[in-house]
């Protein structure tokens, strides 16, 4: 599993190692024979830049399972919320809602949960209340991506912004093909993704677990009557 960082984080890095250097330049050529001060600037610098490397970084993984009616996680994270819920803005169904919460430490790209076809996708200007809490899913700054699986299936994914995250990236669009070893987008700081899954679905997760996007396998599709 090789790690770089991700695209969406190139202009920020750039920006923040720039800015870093001219303050850290300006407080030593201030210091004169104190170090003290620059010292702490510099080691504060240092942490910091290496909190968004962190943050930023993207590693490549393989998904190693079996494929067929599998549901891998989303993203890093621990799960939670799993329970039966109304689904209201696409599938208008009762589904299995399992949403997983990243902080600022977890890896923040997000991977398609399953095979299939991109059917639906939207975005929702929102709150950026803490996305820890369950409104979050229907109040806060959202994406929702729909894909049908090749036995006809359709599972809902939401990103969702928190109090910190106040960007949501969304890559795919109607008719692409979801792949779950491919990224569907990144979220910029603190935030959920839930997936939505059919009645009858095996679930493999419990509240609590921790999650590794792209590798996790926190579902089994119900095999459909034609498998």
């Amino acid at each position: 599993m090789s790690v770089r960082i991700h695209h969406e984080g190139t202009n920020i890095l750039l920006i923040s190692l720039a800015i870093l250097l001219i303050a850290n330049a300006v407080a030593w050529l201030l210091a004169y024979d104190a170090a003290v001060i620059p010292g702490t600037i510099s080691g504060i610098s240092l942490v910091f830049y290496l909190l968004l490397l962190n943050f930023f970084r993207s590693p490549r993984r393989n998904y190693e399972g079996e494929r067929e009616n599998a549901v891998v996680a989303s993203a890093d994270g621990r799960v939670v919320a799993l329970e039966e819920v109304f689904e209201d803005e696409y599938l208008h169904s009762k589904a299995i809602q399992l949403s997983v919460f990243m902080t600022v430490f977890n890896v923040h790209a997000n991977w398609f949960p399953v095979d299939g076809k991109v059917i639906f996708t939207t975005h929702h200007k929102g709150r950026f209340l803490s996305a820890y809490l369950p409104k979050s899913s229907t109040d806060n700054e959202r994406s929702t991506i729909v894909i049908e699986t090749p036995k006809g299936q359709k599972i809902l994914v939401r990103q969702i912004a928190g109090a910190i995250a106040r960007r949501i990236v969304t890559y795919p669009t109607v008719g692409d093909t979801a792949n779950i070893e491919e990224h569907l987008g990144f979220i910029k700081f603190g935030s959920r993704v839930d997936i939505y899954l059919p009645l009858g679905t095996e679930i493999l997760v419990k509240i609590g677990d921790k999650t590794i996007g792209g590798v996790t396998q926190v579902a089994r599709l119900k095999p459909q009557e034609n498998d």
